[in-house]
Order: structure tokens, then C-alpha cells, then sequence
């Protein structure tokens, strides 16, 4: 022991002459540095956790304003993608529009609400020269019919109703027959036997008091024959989802 405190000492003396860093005072020295590194990472903790505490209320504003503008910004998209889909539409329309100087345009704005019958209200009554009888298209065929009008509003049977009675014409072979609803779809009924029918045949409109002829109705998906009838009938579906009704044209007549 005597002779390892002696060997040290001698390190230690041979270190301050050559003006090294003495072993005790590097040892001192790491031992400082690293409590100045803890008290300086404690206090820039301390620090940023007051600064955090003291801008909470401006974070917590900055927040509330970011999330108010978003929701403006979400509103205004719904708003012009609506827009853009009703301007769409009305493109769509157009050649209804140009074909019939007497066309109006109309939007739905009601649904039965029992769906007791099958019928829309639109905006458009007697102001807009909307008759009793006169037939509502789309683009991409026949809606219906007027049946009731008042004067800023008007109700369309559609032409899937059971009551619903439109001369149709199945546009491959111009065999005619009676567009009848079926609630979901349309029964051409009458057709004659000689007609030879093809499952996905367009059927048009004949003309008649609410539509002239040519008019999209649907496509037959069903054929029904019976050697007991001197007719046959067909199942079609429309071209027109009723539920999907949006914007339309009054066929004024």
C-alpha cells in the first residue's frame, strides 16, 4: 500500500510538472461536468415545460382555429362537389331542354312519405306552365307523368306504379304494347305472340298524351308466353332508378 500511494503520488507530481492533467483532477473534473450536464438538462426541462404550460392557451386557440377552418373547408368541398354534380345534371339535360322549346326543368324535392304511391313532388307548378298529364324525363329515359299541379308544385306518378299506363313500343321490331308498373320494374303487356322477343330489347314510349314516341322506358329482362293467350308480356327494368331522382324535365304539351 505504502509503495502503490507512493507510485501515485509520483504520477501525480510528474503529471503537474509536465502540466498534464493530473488523474485526481480529471476524476474531479468528469465528476463536475456530468452534475453541470444533469442541472443543465434539468433546467432546460424545467424551462421548456413553463414555456409549454405558459403558451397552452394560444395552442390550445391555434387548435380550435385550425379546427374551425377545416370544417369551413370540408363545408365549402361539400358544397361546390354538389354544385358540380347539379351542374352535371343540368348538362345532361340539355338536349331534353333544346329538343322541346316547351321543356322545363325542375328539380325533386319530396318523396310520399309512407310510400303510399309511388310519387315525387317537384318545384315547378302552374307558374311554370306545368299541366295535369304532362310526361317527366331524365337523360336517360321516362320518369313519369303529372297528376296533380299546383301552383309552385307538382306530383309525378311514376312509372312504376301499379296505376301507371303508358303506350310503349319495343324499339327492335316496333311491336307495341301497354307500359304498366310493377313497383319495382314495368309489365309490357299485350304484346303480340308473333313478336320475337330478346331478353335485354330496348322498349321506347309510343305516342301518346303525355310522351311522343321514342322515349327510353327500359330494357326487358323477362318474357312471358302462354299458348293460352293471344299475347305475351315482358318484364323490364327502367333506365331510371326512381330513387335516384334528382333533377328531371316537365314535357310540356
Amino acid at each position: 500500500m505504502i509503495i502503490a500511494a507512493a507510485s501515485f503520488a509520483l504520477w501525480q507530481i510528474s503529471a503537474a510538472r509536465g502540466g498534464a492533467a493530473t488523474p485526481i483532477g480529471s476524476f474531479i473534473a468528469s465528476i463536475v461536468t456530468g452534475i453541470e450536464a444533469g442541472t443543465s438538462y434539468v433546467t432546460n426541462g424545467v424551462r421548456a415545460f413553463g414555456t409549454s404550460v405558459v403558451n397552452l392557451p394560444n395552442l390550445s386557440r391555434e387548435n380550435a382555429t385550425l379546427r374551425a377552418s377545416n370544417a369551413a373547408l370540408a363545408e365549402r368541398n361539400a358544397r361546390l362537389l354538389n354544385e358540380l354534380a347539379s351542374y352535371r345534371e343540368h348538362l345532361a339535360l340539355r338536349p331534353l331542354l333544346e329538343r322541346d322549346p316547351h321543356a322545363i326543368e325542375a328539380s325533386v324535392i319530396g318523396f310520399p312519405p309512407e310510400n303510399e304511391s309511388r310519387t315525387v313532388t317537384i318545384d315547378v307548378g302552374s307558374r311554370n306552365g306545368v299541366h295535369k298529364d304532362d310526361g317527366v324525363a331524365t337523360a336517360r329515359g321516362i320518369v313519369g307523368r303529372i297528376v296533380a299541379v299546383n301552383e309552385f308544385s307538382s306530383t309525378v306518378l311514376l312509372a312504376t306504379d301499379y296505376t301507371s299506363r303508358i303506350p310503349a313500343v319495343i324499339r327492335r321490331g316496333r311491336w307495341w304494347g301497354i307500359a304498366r308498373g310493377n313497383l319495382t320494374s314495368i309489365r309490357i303487356e299485350f304484346i303480340s305472340q308473333d313478336a320475337h322477343l330478346k331478353i335485354g330489347d330496348t322498349v321506347v314510349t309510343g305516342e301518346g298524351r303525355s310522351f311522343h314516341a321514342g322515349l327510353v322506358i327500359g330494357r326487358i329482362i323477362k318474357i312471358e308466353r302462354s299458348d293460352e293467350l293471344l299475347y305475351q308480356s315482358a318484364i323490364v327494368k327502367p333506365t331510371v332508378d326512381p330513387g335516384a331522382l334528382n333533377r328531371v324535365v316537365v314535357l310540356a304539351r
